[in-house]
């Protein structure tokens, strides 16, 4: 039997394969980046127009009063003149310091009372048998498309009557029962998504609903809650027509309405505007930035399996 003996290559072939490889992926990486620059530079110039506001009001809100009055932020990049007076003065005797923290103690509950209701909820009408289940899930969706305008009046009777709306429950109340046919909506569906045979393997193993619902749903669905979170926090932190309805007592009044009236106060007093301003600005930029991750990832979850 005669053995078929394959010719061996060149070996100045092969050796100028390897020569020109580097080169053809180089090659291949260039036309790429020529052929992808629309989109970066179109990308580029986005993030431009959304960080120009920004970062004027930031150079705004650090400039002496005599400088905002007579030049525009641009003109801080020739002089350069900033000062901390704006938010000293802001925070100080303009209650900014306050309606900050009044802020958080009525952004903080409204996020946390929605996620924890319709993540439970979520996991009930994604994996629970019980009767009407669908038909309940279909009403409480269709509740997304009544316009929040149309309880203002009822509600406001109802939390008023109860003496709810010189506190921060009333608002809570509102923020949280605004946000939950959302929130059941979209966790409810991300969490149908899961596989089935985890859930099943840990019921034949004895663990109960709860358990089931604690170490493995929550775990798996980190990017989904923190995605619907994010999206609360900043609803919340930046509403001024809830707080404007059910936070009647001035001493409960957040940044949103404490800047309206500085608006309506000191209209010409830019300086206290654009630091005040700002300083709203800061707390959701820093919980965006700091769980862009998990938002980018809650969002593109569900696209591929």
């Amino acid at each position: 039997m005669t053995a078929l003996i394959t010719p061996k290559r060149p070996l100045a072939a092969s050796t100028a394969r390897r020569t020109l490889a580097p080169a053809a992926g180089r090659w291949r990486r260039a036309e790429r980046l020529v052929r992808r620059a629309p989109l970066h530079l179109a990308l580029w110039a986005i993030a431009l127009a959304w960080l120009a506001p920004v970062v004027g009001l930031l150079i705004t809100s650090l400039r002496p009063k005599s400088d905002i009055l007579s030049t525009g932020w641009w003109a801080a990049v020739v002089q350069p003149r900033f000062t901390f007076d704006n938010y000293a003065e802001v925070l100080g005797s303009h209650g900014m310091l306050g309606a900050l923290l009044n802020s958080l103690q009525i952004t903080i509950p409204s996020t946390l009372i929605p996620l924890v209701v319709a993540a439970f909820a979520g996991y009930a009408f994604a994996w629970l048998r019980f009767p009407y289940r669908d038909t309940i899930f279909m009403v409480i969706v269709a509740l997304m498309m009544v316009p929040v305008q149309l309880g203002f009046i009822p509600l406001l009777h109802l939390l008023g009557d109860a003496g709810l709306t010189q506190n921060f429950t009333g608002i809570w109340l509102v923020h949280s029962a605004y946000a939950l046919p959302f929130g059941v909506f979209l966790l409810r569906n991300f969490f149908v998504g899961l596989p089935s045979s985890i859930i099943e393997a840990a019921r034949l193993d004895g663990a109960g609903e709860f358990r089931i619902f604690r170490t493995l749903v929550v775990p798996l669905s980190t990017p989904a809650i923190a995605s619907y979170g994010i999206f609360q926090f900043l609803w919340v932190w930046n509403d001024l027509l809830m707080a404007l309805v059910y936070a009647q007592n001035p001493a409960a009044s957040p940044m949103t309405r404490q800047i309206q009236g500085l608006l309506s106060e000191f209209g010409t007093e830019w300086h206290l505007l654009a630091a005040g301003a700002f300083v709203l600005m800061v707390v959701p930029l820093t919980v965006f930035f700091g769980l862009q991750r998990y938002f980018a990832h809650g969002l593109l979850s569900g696209s591929v399996k």
